[in-house]
């Protein structure tokens, strides 16, 4: 490449990476899709971006072998557009609702159709069949891909960047510790966690970020189940480099200063060092607990080998940021759907004081009662399924892979299209339609998968369930609620979440 072209690239690049920056700055890229939210701005934007990024392309980055590799089968690839070169179709899947993006090219193309996001050529699937095939049946062929600016700010050790041996061994420790024996005794301080977060709320009127509280009380939980007790200077040393990792996790990744993946990085160095001391301290007192740390310490290969440290604060860090934005975003929609449908409310209030009666009003929930709250599990599961949290897994092929008729070659993306699926109404009649009613009788296998499936579904996902009932019972008991704003509206970031983190004003009730 010439040096003029070189430094028209650079150039370019520059410009794009200020506009980005001026544009967030200006709190006009959130993703948010309300009737009101679009504007000349956004056209401009989108347009200048892909004009730019397509200049870009062509004189920068190598142009792609289209040759067919010999041992190709006759399998053709699946329909569907891929965009403009290199960028593909991100900027159309961007500047719109990511659902509506998917469910018009479901309805045009098929079950199985192609294109092209954030640069990488994938093939799309909207059946419970194909997600089994991605998901269980065939998962030896595709692994599981992030990006590699994720995977430092998180540890190449966590288990969800592998597959294999080593992430069987991790997967196992993981269950253990979160296990229904091992939940059982984390009721009482799930619960005492919950009733602290609640405390924080005042209950005169005051208007909180119900994302953020959820995302809070999440987060203490998460440190619970992983370290159990924790002195409060350590917890607090964890919280503030978390949230610094946190907010640099889905920002530009870029090591100049002062940027926040920069910051993220450091934030990371810093979150390792204090998770190396707490081991440290952990292995000189021998203490033989129950939680994920002591499983990850105390474990021994056949051979007599062990987990490094490295390992161990990856696994720690990674099963932390697990146990975040899904779970809180998850409760954030039960508190929405709630509000939105006040008989069905009323209904969860009646069995939740029910319970609470039953507890004379002040003793401490038990294991038997959170597994008996029959008509609010219904409204978790429901909640779960319309709001679909994890649209859809990251795997990569690993081989040129037929399925139907159609080729995946190796290395394209396979994604199994969660919200496709639980919105489909041959497997969910009237799915917009909010009805808890529909979970009393069991999904069909495949249909229902807020949590993944195979062997690299969530396995916290009896804790997530845990927490979200322990966080409605007392919320129905002692509070009632009123959204402020806009009750309309989704913003993606990267899950979706009611619009602004769904804003609301608490007041306490009688508890009498």
């Amino acid at each position: 490449m010439s040096r003029a072209k070189k430094y028209a690239a650079i150039l370019i690049f520059i410009f794009i990476f200020i506009f980005c920056f001026l544009r967030k700055k200006a709190n006009l890229l959130t993703f948010q899709r309300t009737e009101s939210s679009n504007t000349p701005m956004d056209g401009i934007f989108a347009y200048t971006i892909l004009i730019l990024l397509t200049i870009f392309s062509f004189m920068f980055l190598p142009k792609p072998n289209r040759r067919r590799p010999q041992n190709q089968t006759l399998a053709k690839l699946p329909p569907g557009s891929m965009g403009w070169p290199y960028i593909g179709e991100t900027l159309q899947l961007y500047s719109q609702d990511p659902n509506a993006y998917f469910s018009t090219k479901h309805k045009r193309y098929g079950e199985i159709f192609k294109t092209n996001i954030l640069g990488c050529p994938c093939v799309m699937l909207t059946s419970p069949e194909a997600a089994r095939f991605v998901l269980v049946t065939q998962a030896h062929l595709f692994r599981p891909t992030y990006p590699k600016s994720k995977e430092r700010l998180i540890g190449p050790f966590a288990l969800f960047f592998h597959q294999g041996e080593y992430h069987t061994r991790l997967r196992k420790l993981v269950q253990r510790s979160l296990s229904l024996e091992a939940l059982r005794d984390l009721v009482p301080h799930i619960e005492a966690l919950a009733l602290s977060a609640m405390n924080s709320w005042g209950g005169d009127g005051q208007v909180i970020n119900t994302f953020k509280e959820m995302k809070m009380f999440s987060f203490e939980v998460g440190i619970l189940t992983i370290f159990g007790y924790l002195e409060p200077r350590l917890r607090e040393e964890l919280k503030k480099n978390y949230r610094i990792v946190d907010n640099g996790y889905n920002s530009f990744p870029t090591c100049i200063p002062g940027t926040q993946y920069q910051k993220a990085l450091l934030a990371r160095r810093r979150l390792g060092k204090i998770i190396g001391d707490i081991i440290c301290e952990r292995k000189e007192k021998k203490l033989l607990e129950r939680d994920l740390l002591s499983c990850l310490l105390n474990w021994k290969g056949e051979g007599g080998e062990v987990l490094s440290d490295y390992q161990i604060a990856d696994n720690i860090i990674g099963v932390l940021f697990a146990a975040q934005d899904t779970t809180a975003s998850a409760m954030t929609w039960v508190v929405k759907y709630l509000h939105d449908e006040p008989k069905l409310l009323e209904s969860v209030k009646a069995e939740q004081k029910a319970i609470h009666k039953s507890n004379e009003g002040n003793l401490p929930l038990s294991w038997d009662q959170t597994r008996n709250m029959r008509i609010t599990h219904k409204v978790v599961l429901e909640s779960l399924r319309m709001a679909s949290i994890i649209s859809f897994p990251f795997r990569e092929a690993i081989a040129d892979v037929e399925y139907k008729g159609f080729l995946i070659p190796k290395g394209w993306k396979a994604m199994p299209l969660f919200r496709n699926i639980h919105h489909n109404p041959e497997y969910f009649p009237e799915p917009q339609k909010f009805n808890p009613s529909r979970f009393e009788v069991a999904p069909k296998p495949n249909t229902f998968m807020p949590f993944g499936s195979g062997v690299h579904a969530c396995p916290g996902n009896e804790l997530a369930k845990l927490e979200t009932l322990i966080m409605i019972h007392h919320l129905v008991t002692k509070f009632r609620w009123e959204v402020v704003g806009s009750k309309c509206g989704i913003q993606y970031g990267p899950f979706p979440l009611p619009l602004n983190g769904l804003p609301a004003r608490c007041w306490r009730e009688s508890t009498s």
